[in-house]
């Protein structure tokens, strides 16, 4: 066997401690996990998502839906330096000139 010296008491007990607390730790983490796959489950079965999890598909884009929505985006083009002016100055409280 190993001489461990004057102090084999204390390395053996050291020794001891930690692959008990290793242990431990690894029930623990077994324990949590199994719980939160548990718990996941039931969320599933509610229908509550993972927000990682596939979304359905997205409506096919057609040619009709895509030109309604291109000119309901559409901003006006033809805003001229004198309208500018007017806004400015009614937003600041003052007439426009």
């Amino acid at each position: 066997m190993l001489d461990l010296g004057p102090h084999a008491s204390f390395i053996i007990a050291a020794y001891g401690v930690t692959v008990i607390a290793i242990g431990a730790l690894i029930l623990a983490t077994l324990a949590d996990d199994r719980r939160q796959r548990h718990i996941l489950a039931d969320l599933e079965r509610k229908g509550i998502r993972r927000r990682s999890a596939a979304r359905p598909a997205k409506p096919k884009v057609t040619a009709k839906t895509a030109n309604k929505t291109a000119t309901s985006r559409a901003a006006p083009r033809s805003a001229t330096a004198s309208t500018k002016r007017k806004s400015k100055a009614s937003r600041a409280g003052k007439a426009p000139s």
